[in-house]
């Protein structure tokens, strides 16, 4: 299987709200001992983790389908899952769902035109800003510092989740693992 976690490379996006995916691909890494992979052709940190592959695609969020398409096809790897942020949730929300559109979502449209639409996702919600017109601040932004004081939590339990993943139906992780998200103090 591969599991991809939907970000955007470098410093500057490390601890966006965008990067949600590549954090959980981190913990998986380095959780589970994950031997790195280096083929520059895949455009993204492999990583091999027993018999299943880690992947944060380097092309941008907009292009990753490019990266996951490679890897998918080198491997010959049947089974996807994609970790990513969602608008849609209220933050800490974690959901999810085979195949489906994209919701606006680039990554997610560069990855169901690579790949097609029948992969599973993993929602993570982080909430959204009041106007539509603020979405790519918002995304592009870190997460504030109590958003920030629920994050160890909250990746752990999409590690957890992936790895169930692996084993089980989409189905059976979402009825076990699915969150409404973290209750917030009012005006932060």
């Amino acid at each position: 299987m591969l599991i991809v976690g939907l970000g955007n490379p470098g410093a500057a996006y490390a601890s966006t709200r965008h990067n949600i995916g590549f954090r959980v691909i981190d913990h998986l890494a380095a959780s589970y001992r994950a031997n790195p992979i280096s083929k520059s052709s895949f455009q993204g940190e492999l990583f091999k983790m027993g018999e299943h592959y880690l992947l944060k695609p380097t092309t941008y969020m907009n292009l990753s389908g490019k990266s996951i398409v490679a890897v998918k096809n080198f491997y010959k790897v049947d089974d996807v899952i994609v970790i990513h942020d969602d608008l849609d949730l209220p933050f800490g929300a974690l959901r999810f769902k085979r195949g489906g559109g994209h919701g606006g979502h680039n990554g997610l449209k560069s990855t169901d035109g690579a790949i097609g639409v029948e992969y599973v996702r993993v929602r993570m919600g982080i909430g959204k800003p009041l106007h539509k017109s603020q979405v790519a601040d918002y995304v592009l932004h870190p997460f504030s510092p109590e958003e920030e004081s629920f994050l160890a939590q909250w990746i752990e339990h999409a590690a957890h989740a992936v790895k169930l993943l692996l084993t089980s139906d989409c189905t059976t992780v979402a009825s076990k693992c699915s969150s409404k998200g973290f209750v917030l103090s009012p005006n932060k």
